[in-house]
């Protein structure tokens, strides 16, 4: 509970793992709504896209944000080493 309070534990990683499936359950609602919508077929090509282009962006992009957490816990594991080492 210390480091959770002390923000020494992140807990945003977790979060982004939900939010990455709520970003993939929008994309595919959205895409399906544009292709039930579409009037022409150039608009449902583009919900087709929408469907499989939007949870690829959405991984890259979540992907990219627990990126920084890792690099930060990695950092922090560096930190304590060296520390160690000098004491």
């Amino acid at each position: 509970m210390g480091d959770f309070l002390s923000f020494r534990k992140m807990i945003t990683p977790v979060i982004i793992q939900s939010i990455f499936w709520i970003g993939v359950a929008a994309a595919i609602i959205g895409g399906i709504v544009v292709l039930v919508a579409a009037d022409e077929a150039g608009t449902r090509v583009l919900g087709l896209l929408y469907m499989i282009l939007g949870p690829l962006y959405w991984r890259v992009f979540c992907e990219i944000v627990i990126l920084f957490f890792r690099m930060n816990e990695t950092l922090t594991d560096i930190k304590n080493n060296t520390e160690r080492k000098q004491s």
